[in-house]
């Protein structure tokens, strides 16, 4: 039973480093999703394995819920509305993050749909590329 948690603890710290690494990226290419340079590389990578973590929360909680709620709207936009959703996520991901005085934030709501979009992608590129353990 030992071996197999800690299989998956691994599997949730390869998936928080993939997620670090695709937010990562949507900073560097994305205007208005920002993470400051003001602070040390340290704190940046601490940031972003905070904010890839809370982005997998707010995800893994709130999700199921709208798409359960709003499931007329994933249907009648024939999936589009997931993007509205995506957005809206990582922007309650910005909000929380200033709570937590980190140094990440998106400004508005297109470049939060936009970073969402190449958040997802990266992620799925880079979790193709990493072993599964099954």
């Amino acid at each position: 039973m030992h071996a197999h948690a800690t299989i998956i603890g691994m599997g949730i710290v390869v998936r928080l480093i993939v997620s670090a690494i695709a937010l990562w990226i949507t900073t560097l290419v994305v205007p208005g999703v920002k993470l400051s340079h003001e602070v040390s590389v340290g704190r940046q990578v601490g940031t972003l394995l905070i904010v890839a973590a809370i982005f997998g929360v707010v995800n893994a909680v709130l999700r199921p819920i709208i798409k359960m709620v709003g499931c007329w709207a994933y249907v009648l936009t024939l999936g589009l509305a997931a993007l509205v959703v995506n957005g809206a996520l990582l922007l309650l991901t910005s909000w929380i993050a200033g709570r937590l005085d980190l140094p990440f934030h998106v400004d508005r709501y297109w470049p939060a749909v936009l970073g969402a979009l190449l958040i997802g992608v990266i992620s799925w590129v880079l979790n193709m590329l990493v072993p599964d353990k099954d």
